[in-house]
């Protein structure tokens, strides 16, 4: 039995909450075999984000060559790209290895407001990595700055996620947290759209939630899942990596992808 591949294509987080340390937490999470590009070396923990170093963009190229040449790629997820430049060397791997189960988060500010994205690699985003992408997933502010208008509602977040659909990538899922209520997704395939609900769980140890939803789509499909059954799996997971967040720091704590294994369920210690 072959083992799901999966590669990241994203930052390096020291505080191992969210970018590639939350993804590969996923990917082993949900029975894939992980790998990594790095664009970022950031220095940051749950209160912010401190210093960030760019990986020249041919190391980032070489690191996707690397990967993709012997192990192998089944599925792929984006995440912080940081440049222009960065930003066009991940595409052209993409296109040369012709990776099409692609997940793009379209990374562009950390929780704690820090700048993911420079602002003149995002029109780049939009050109070169978004018709590449199976299903995006912005976040309200994302969907905004990419689709350039304002989301007040769920209707705003249907004609956001029917732009965005149109900038190029096969589905859209335009994540509904920071509005009030429940949790409330927007999926979008170009045909109908759907609303994926979840209890939105009061708690404050979030650091980490999109990469791992994304990182989790990314794994579902390795495994053969359409995109729509991936998106409902990964909603669901990264609502049970949110109950369970893990309270570490002094400030915004992780999620937790591991919570079948290690950390906090419903009050109660979990064991290794």
């Amino acid at each position: 039995m072959t083992v799901p591949r999966v590669l990241t294509i994203a930052g390096s987080d020291s505080g191992g909450g969210a970018g590639i340390q939350a993804d590969l937490k996923t990917f082993s999470a949900l029975g894939a075999f992980g790998m990594s590009a790095i664009t970022a070396v950031t220095a940051q923990n749950t209160t912010g984000v401190f210093t960030v170093h760019e990986v020249p963009p041919e190391v980032v190229a070489a690191q996707i060559d690397a990967v993709a040449e012997d192990i192998g790629v089944d599925a792929a997820k984006t995440g912080m790209l940081s440049s222009a430049p960065i930003v066009e060397a991940v595409a052209d791997r993409l296109r040369h290895h012709r990776i099409e189960k692609l997940v793009v988060d379209p990374v562009m500010v950390a929780k704690s407001g820090a700048p993911l994205l420079r602002p003149e690699a995002q029109e780049a985003l939009r050109r070169q990595i978004l018709p590449l992408a199976l299903v995006v997933t912005p976040n309200l502010p994302e969907a905004e700055t990419l689709a350039g208008r304002a989301i007040r509602d769920r209707e705003g977040m249907r004609e956001a996620a029917r732009a965005l659909r149109d900038l190029g990538p096969r589905a859209v899922l335009v994540k509904g947290g920071h509005l009030p209520g429940d949790a409330v997704d927007v999926f979008y395939d170009g045909e109908q759209f759907e609303e994926l609900r979840a209890e939105r769980v009061p708690s404050r140890h979030t650091h980490g939630t999109g990469c791992v939803l994304s990182a989790a789509i990314a794994a579902y499909l390795a495994h053969g899942l359409t995109v729509r059954e991936a998106v409902g799996r990964a909603k669901g997971f990264v609502t049970e990596a949110i109950r369970t967040g893990l309270p570490l720091g002094r400030g915004v704590g992780p999620c937790n992808p591991l919570f079948r294994w290690v950390g906090v369920e419903r009050g109660r210690e979990v064991s290794p």
